[in-house]
């Protein structure tokens, strides 16, 4: 089991071994901090981690590695077995295995906003030409999944932050199946003409692409609270929320 750890900068990690952190984006930087795995040596997209967020992880862990159980965790964002906010609360190999035999993938917490729909909260804070060129090509090249897709959009939950536990053979699926879709949205968008936040847009709609995935595959998920390493502003992510909501030609907020 190997459960890497997506970080942009040298950050305090688990000392458990079976957490291993991946510096994304290396291919932009002069060196790797002792210890980190870098994204950007064998087959890679390291170069596009400007665009594609963790997604870059996501690519080396499929293309250069073979561990039967494989995850991908955020440098300040973990699974446990209950909310904290340090690494003694972090999911252990064993609570993890066990995990595993009772549910065919671990996945965070769903969010819940309640007051809008997936679709609706993902258009008052992004652009929509990209989600829409995306919803049309799962319509197009992927029937199979556009009723997932459909219930995504209209449900008030989702399991965000491209975070998960694994087998591999469901690992494998899930990251063929993304690259496809995104690889195909990418050819249709010019990225240089978003702007800010809007250059990430590809790890953005790929967190709509978990229960679209999960739910067409008709997976079991064991859900686990996120540990946060750094506490949320709850009153200012709140505002920013019925911001985008209400006056979405503001500027916007998103991630904290």
């Amino acid at each position: 089991m190997t459960l890497y750890i997506a970080t942009h900068k040298p950050y305090i990690m688990p000392e458990d071994s079976d957490y291993q952190p991946i510096f994304v984006g290396a291919a932009q930087h002069d060196n790797v901090p002792d210890g980190y795995q870098s994204d950007a040596v064998g087959q890679n997209i390291s170069t596009k981690n400007p665009n594609f967020n963790e997604l870059t992880a996501i690519y080396w862990i499929r293309h250069n590695t073979d561990t039967p159980v494989v995850g991908l965790l955020h440098y300040r964002r973990y699974l446990g077995k209950k909310k904290g906010h340090n690494l003694s609360t972090i999911l252990t190999e064993s609570q993890t295995q066990e995990l595993l035999k009772k549910a065919d993938i671990i996945l965070p917490q769903k969010r819940n906003y309640y007051i809008e729909n997936q679709r609706d909260h993902y258009l008052h804070a992004h652009t929509a030409g990209p989600y829409n060129i995306m919803k049309e090509i799962i319509a197009n090249d992927y029937p199979e999944y556009l009723p997932a897709f459909e219930k995504m959009e209209q449900s008030t939950s989702a399991h965000l932050f491209n975070m998960f536990i694994m087998p591999r053979r469901y690992f494998n699926e899930y990251a063929d199946f993304i690259f496809e879709v995104l690889g195909k949205v990418e050819a249709k968008i010019d990225v240089d003409k978003l702007e800010g936040q809007e250059k990430r847009v590809y790890g953005f709609l790929s967190e709509r692409l978990m229960d679209t995935w999960v739910n067409t595959k008709k997976l079991t998920v064991a859900e686990c609270p996120v540990i946060e390493l750094e506490r949320t502003n709850w009153l200012d992510k709140g505002y920013n929320f019925l911001k985008r909501k209400f006056f979405p030609n503001t500027n916007k907020k998103v991630h904290f």
